[in-house]
This record gives structure tokens, C-alpha cells and sequence, in this order.
């Protein structure tokens, strides 16, 4: 109890004072990379690192890093985005929830990111954000996204919502699906524990778009969720792939 009230109140004044770093930087630079790389990489590793985790990686290889790709990932844990921002080493923006961005000091310093955030609610304000994610994929920065919408409680691989999907086939983008393991053992659900722990990030090939059209949509999710899942099993993740594989099939 007493490590949690600690490593939740460090989050809470680790996070202002990276975030009014991260507004100092982008006062004096545009580049919303330099706040990317400078002010959420290290907010990242740094609160991971107190808490004792560590992030391990594999699959890099299959992507070329000057190149910008879709990244799908599944979701099951708050940490998730501290692992990606931690272990994934190339330029990319989150395409998040709205409600995020309205968080104070938190939602100003991620616009600066050039993180993006998509309001299903509206869908006039869900294309402009769509056709603004288009136009940092084509300038060169890779977009990721949760294509679950939400954190899964119980590990399964929930069924892929079409945004990020759309997003792909608008932009000619290669999508690169990443599989998350372990990261619900952290932050076991209902628990006031963080535990110290192993995250890994599983990388896949990257799918190609290009011989794929709207109407194809459909295959292009089944295909990214069916990678997901099958790198899923690839580090200690045999009985949740099981699991999930049962119910895909």
C-alpha cells in the first residue's frame, strides 16, 4: 500500500514537471519531435525504471525506421504506454481518446507531442483528425494506435475498430502490428499494487496496404488482430494466444 500511495504520487509530480519541460522545449522549437524524444521518452523510462520494470523488445528487425508505418497494438494496462514510448525507438504520435487531451497540463503538452486525439462522438471533428493523422504519416511520422478503443480486463484481444484501419489504407501506410505481454501483471485489475516486472514488446512484419481497398477492410482488421495474437504467444504468452486463438477461429 505504502509503494503504491508512493510511486502514484511520484507519477503525479514526475508528470508536471516533464510536462512544463516539455512546454519549455516547444517554446523554443516547433518540432514536436524534440518533445517527443526529449520530454515523453524520458518520462517514460524514468517512471519505469522507479518502479521496476523493465522493457524488453524483440522483432526490430522487421521495420525500417526511416520509414513511417501504422503501429496497432493491443491494450490491457496504463503501462502500456510507458512500455511503447520506452522501447520503441522510432518517431511516432499516439492517436488517442479525446477525453485524454482534456486532461490540464497533460492534454497541452501532448498537442505539443503532436500526439493526436479522435472524438468518436463527432464525426466531423473524428475526420479532421483522421485526415490530420494523414498528413503527419505523409510528412514521415509514424502513427500508433489501440485499435481495441479501451484497456481489455482480462487479456482477450477484443475485436478492432476501423479508424486506424482507415487511416492506413488513406495514407499507403504498411501497418506493423505489436503485440504487449505481461504489462496486466503490473497493475493487476482492482489491485492498489504496482509489481515490479518484465514487459514485452513483440514486433510482427509489417502488413502491406497497398493491394488493399476500403472494401477490403474488413480483411486488412481480421489479418493485424490475427498477428497481434500470434506474437502474442512468442514470450511466456502461450495460454492467453490460446485463448484468444480459440475465439478468433
Amino acid at each position: 500500500m505504502l509503494r503504491f500511495l508512493y510511486l502514484n504520487a511520484f507519477l503525479i509530480i514526475h508528470s508536471i514537471i516533464m510536462c512544463l519541460w516539455g512546454l519549455i522545449i516547444s517554446t523554443f522549437s516547433k518540432d514536436s519531435n524534440l518533445v517527443h524524444h526529449w520530454c515523453a521518452v524520458p518520462w517514460a523510462k524514468i517512471f519505469l525504471r522507479v518502479c521496476g520494470v523493465k522493457v524488453n523488445v524483440r522483432g526490430l528487425e522487421h521495420i525500417n525506421k526511416k520509414l513511417p508505418y501504422i503501429y496497432i497494438s493491443n491494450h490491457q494496462s496504463y503501462f502500456d504506454i510507458f512500455a511503447l514510448l520506452s522501447g520503441l525507438p522510432v518517431d511516432f504520435r499516439f492517436l488517442m481518446k479525446q477525453e485524454l487531451m482534456k486532461i490540464p497540463l497533460l492534454g497541452i503538452t501532448m498537442r505539443k507531442a503532436g500526439y493526436m486525439s479522435i472524438d468518436r462522438k463527432d464525426t466531423r471533428n473524428a475526420i479532421r483528425s483522421m485526415n490530420s493523422a494523414v498528413d503527419n504519416v505523409r510528412n514521415g511520422a509514424s502513427v500508433l494506435i489501440f485499435p481495441e478503443g479501451t484497456r481489455s480486463e482480462d487479456g482477450y484481444v477484443r475485436s478492432f475498430k476501423k479508424g486506424g484501419f482507415h487511416l492506413a489504407l488513406k495514407s499507403g501506410c504498411d501497418i506493423v502490428p505489436i503485440a504487449i505481454i505481461n504489462s496486466r501483471s503490473i497493475v493487476p485489475k482492482g489491485s492498489l499494487r504496482i509489481n515490479k516486472g518484465t514487459i514485452a514488446l513483440n514486433i510482427g512484419k509489417p502488413i502491406p496496404v497497398k493491394d488493399y481497398s476500403k472494401k477490403d477492410i474488413d480483411i486488412i482488421i481480421e489479418k493485424a488482430r490475427g498477428s497481434v495474437i500470434t506474437l502474442m504467444a512468442n514470450t511466456n504468452g502461450t495460454e492467453t494466444w490460446k485463448h484468444n486463438h480459440d475465439r478468433i477461429l
